[in-house]
């Protein structure tokens, strides 16, 4: 009798079907169902099914953290890997390297799941988006420091508006490392305080080229910007959740310029408009007021010059009544000012310093008071009415 332990034939099985190579790089199609996934280590594990039979799978994180979708139960995924037995419990299960959505594509999947995410929380209401400033001072631009749709953006702004000022965030805007970068650079620009308006975006390309835009830490913190964003990633056509989450939609970089400043031109037109009307306006009041006034002029009021005499005189007694009351007023004021002036002249110490007085004080300005202050030798400053002299103390007596 030939006996074998239980790790021995799981060991056995194992090495047979990693020694198939049919096996070895299999694509196998199924329904997710049972999908598991722990936070702490990032392994996925799930089973794929059809209507007659199922296989147990597992993605390890160093896999799972290059999908651009979540995986989730009832979904039909295409799964590439290799089929093992797990020797521990003797089940035979697929290793997942790669998965794909059967049918619409990895990033379209992911696309509307952080869009379906995004949209439940609010981020893309149209009440709370900020208004764009009509004469932006600064515009802060992060975008990628070369190409088309920064020099786009410089060129139609300085040829638009003039006085407004870009300040640039050089920014990586492809690729894994372009996340990361797009938000630092948001945050940048947002916290400065000169900056009035805000744009985000890149040139044309690809939807993996232009999937960092999808992102949705970037989509979140375009939303959290407390400064107006306008988003203009790609071509026309191209729609990032960026743009849903900016506060205007651009359809292209150099579109986000022409949206960005007012045309100084328009402006210049405009005021002139404005200013033309206003001249007829003033023009067409003044003639209006000099015909009111020469119909007045006419009128029989004016051939009787009786009333006007009349309204003259009575003005002349209000007038001399008002100057007699003011000088009353006046003069009274004055006496008082004057007794005022007098006691105050008399408390003065400039009236004691007249009368032939000194006031004594040290070299500091301090008021010397007491004779005991004084010591033999100390500098002191004698005020008279019309000078000063600095003194040496030759001797002190006490009374």
């Amino acid at each position: 009798m030939n006996v074998v332990t239980v790790s021995q034939i799981n060991t056995f099985i194992k090495s047979l079907l990693d020694g198939e190579k049919r096996l070895f790089n299999i694509y196998i199609v199924g329904e997710i169902s049972n999908f598991v996934c722990y936070n702490r280590s990032g392994h996925i594990y799930l089973t794929l099914k059809d209507d007659k039979s199922q296989i147990k799978a597992v993605m390890f994180s160093s896999h799972a953290s290059r999908l651009k979708f979540t995986p989730e139960n009832g979904m039909r995924v295409i799964c590439r890997g290799r089929v093992s037995c797990y020797e521990k419990d003797g089940s035979y299960q697929l290793y997942i390297e790669d998965m794909q959505p059967d049918g619409a594509g990895a990033l379209a999947v992911a696309y509307e799941q952080i869009k379906s995410k995004l949209e439940a929380e609010g981020l893309f209401e149209q009440s709370i988006k900020k208004p764009l400033p009509k004469y932006p001072k600064k515009i802060g631009v992060a975008t990628s420091n070369s190409g088309a749709a920064i020099e786009d953006i410089k060129n139609i702004t300085k040829r638009r508006f003039p006085l407004c000022e870009l300040v640039i965030v050089p920014t990586v805007v492809q690729g894994e490392n372009a996340p990361t970068d797009i938000i630092s650079s948001l945050k940048i620009l947002d916290s400065i305080d000169v900056i009035d308006l805000i744009i985000v975006g890149r040139g044309g390309g690809s939807a993996e080229d232009l999937w960092a835009f999808n992102d949705e830490n970037v989509v979140r913190t375009v939303a959290g910007c407390n400064k107006p964003v306008i988003s203009a990633v790609g071509h026309e056509t191209d729609f990032t959740l960026c743009d849903f989450a900016a506060d205007l939609r651009a359809p292209t970089p150099s579109a986000a310029a022409e949206i960005a400043v007012p045309d100084s031109n328009a402006e210049f037109s405009r005021l002139k408009t404005i200013s033309d009307d206003l001249s007829r306006f003033l023009k067409f009041k003044l003639e209006n007021e000099l015909m009111r006034f020469d119909s007045v002029l006419n009128s029989r009021l004016f051939e009787s010059r009786e009333y006007f005499d009349d309204k003259a005189e009575i003005f002349n007694e209000l007038s001399q009544d008002l100057g007699k009351a003011y000088a009353s007023v006046t003069d009274a004021k004055k006496q008082k000012l004057s007794a005022i002036a007098g006691k105050l002249n008399a408390l003065s110490p400039l009236s004691v310093l007249a009368r032939g007085y000194c006031a004594a004080s040290d070299c500091n300005g301090n008021a010397i008071t007491d004779i005991e202050s004084l010591n033999v030798g100390d500098r002191i400053c004698l005020t008279i009415k019309n000078g000063k002299a600095y003194c040496t103390v030759d001797e002190v007596i006490y009374e």
